[in-house]
């Protein structure tokens, strides 16, 4: 088969391609801004890559066109389509689909061999949960095929196809079960074509809100995702999370597995996230000692070990597979140490874009380097957070900073004023040039820089280890 799909370069559409690739079809694409690394990954699979949306992209006749939710049927100013090869492809009556329908009916759910598939939703913690449980199975010898939404230090790719082992019934996959929608043609969450046996709800809290009213429409969504879980299967759930018990109130019919803080909880932790017990019904079954810091991962952790045990995992194994875990790039990454007298300035990279995931990711790094000083710079980027709705949460986001430089460019609100009762732990810069002149005023010997955003940031990190 060969698929031409649109918006290649994402994440999600990118490890598509792969998977594509991978299980034999011939694969071409178009994206705009077509750029290193993305493009360099997929040419080297011998993907053919098209700047633009042009509609002279009909002329390849593809078997299919794979639609990512970057399309829609947007007009310019000038009333032209933004992206002119949808608009043919409607025009000409030629077959679509969508990225998570084709990768459903392509390779999830395909004959001979339909997999078991292992999907990780939830607000945060989905891309590092789905690089832990990954890690967990391979380390089993269960070869399990993958799609992240990033890169897994221990795999060095995104996305891989797996095999059929004489230890499984059925070839295991592990997903990154978004609930942002589909495609424009379908407003359902990613979620929901995935048809997972075990369904891992990791948390659930208010985000997208360019495509959801409140957080009721997002539960809703997250319970046509537990509809799909057949009876023999197992939902994982995070039992701390009051939005995840609205969601199993409206309904379950498959096993469910409590995990969390909560000591009426089926299974917990006990101990500092460097070094804890795992618990299950009251009774220790394994105990993990890593480098990975914060409390979010050592739910990760827990989250990701409950699933695994669906799939004859060990508790005991899967902790001894963990203490080798690498995590992920862009999660608390260290990209680069200046030498300075008095101690190295370190910079680090990560994706943390919502108030709670700053929060929990400057919460991590203090209790790694415990009384130095923390200079927090980010870009509220991602679609939520350029409408504003969550600004009043930043000053408690970003507690445990002690200075936080906010990068305000593309933003309609106004974030010196967010951020006012931080006092003169809180700066504004309008470009990432002044960002990084601002950090160079301040820096110290011995400062940990914290860069968050969901996007490149104009690589900052790279300019700021130039500039220091």
């Amino acid at each position: 088969m060969h698929i031409h799909i649109l918006g290649i370069c994402g994440t999600f559409m990118g490890g598509l391609a792969a998977l594509a690739r991978e299980a034999g079809h011939r694969v071409t694409g178009c994206d705009a801004g077509v750029y290193p690394p993305m493009s360099d990954q997929l040419r080297a699979l011998g993907i053919e890559l098209i700047e633009g949306f042009g509609a002279d992209q009909l002329a390849l006749k593809p078997d299919l066109f794979v639609i990512g939710n970057v399309v829609s049927r947007a007009r310019m100013p000038d009333g032209q389509p933004k992206f002119p090869l949808m608009e043919a492809i409607l025009e000409s009556g030629v077959p679509y689909t969508s990225g998570p329908q084709w990768l459903s009916e392509h390779v999830l759910h395909a004959a001979p061999h339909p997999r078991h598939v292992l999907a990780v939703a939830g607000t945060h913690g989905k891309t590092t949960t789905t690089s832990m449980l990954s890690w967990i199975l391979e380390a089993a010898g269960l070869n399990p095929g993958f799609l992240v939404g990033g890169v897994p230090l221990n795999f060095g790719v995104s996305a891989r196809l797996g095999t059929l082992t004489a230890a499984s019934a059925r070839p295991l996959f592990v997903i990154e079960a978004d609930e942002y929608d589909t495609a424009f043609f379908d407003k359902r969450s990613k979620f929901v074509h995935y048809r997972p046996r075990t369904a891992l709800l990791n948390n659930l809290e208010f985000d997208h809100a360019d495509i959801f009213d409140d957080l009721k429409a997002i539960e809703r969504q997250f319970h046509h995702l537990v509809r799909t879980v057949p009876a023999s299967g197992r939902v994982v759930v995070n039992q701390d999370e009051a939005s995840l018990q609205r969601v199993l109130n409206q309904g379950c019919w498959s096993s469910v597995q409590g995990f969390g803080l909560n000591p009426k909880a089926m299974w917990r932790i006990e101990g500092p996230p460097h070094d804890f017990g795992v618990f299950r019904s009251g009774h220790k079954v394994a105990e993990l000692r890593w480098d990975i810091t914060g409390v979010h991962n050592q739910l990760n952790a827990l989250a990701a070990m409950v699933a695994a045990e669906h799939v004859g995992v060990a508790p005991e194994l899967a902790a001894r597979a963990l203490e080798s875990f690498q995590n992920v790039r862009r999660r608390m990454e260290v990209r680069g140490q200046v030498a300075r007298d008095g101690g190295a300035i370190t910079v680090y990279d990560d994706f943390a874009h919502h108030p709670t995931a700053i929060r929990t990711t400057l919460d991590g790094l203090r209790r790694k380097v415990g009384t130095a000083r923390i200079l927090a710079v980010f870009e509220p980027r991602s679609n939520t957070m350029k409408l504003g709705t969550m600004k009043s949460q930043l000053p408690w986001s970003l507690e445990q900073a002690d200075l936080a430089i906010c990068h305000s460019g593309g933003l309609d609100w106004d974030a010196g004023e967010a951020l006012q009762s931080m006092g003169e732990r809180a700066q504004v810069a309008r470009t990432v040039d002044e960002a990084i002149q601002q950090v160079k005023q301040v820096a110290r010997p011995g400062d940990h820089i914290l860069c968050m955003s969901n996007g490149g940031f104009g690589n900052i990190h790279a300019k700021l280890l130039q500039a220091l």
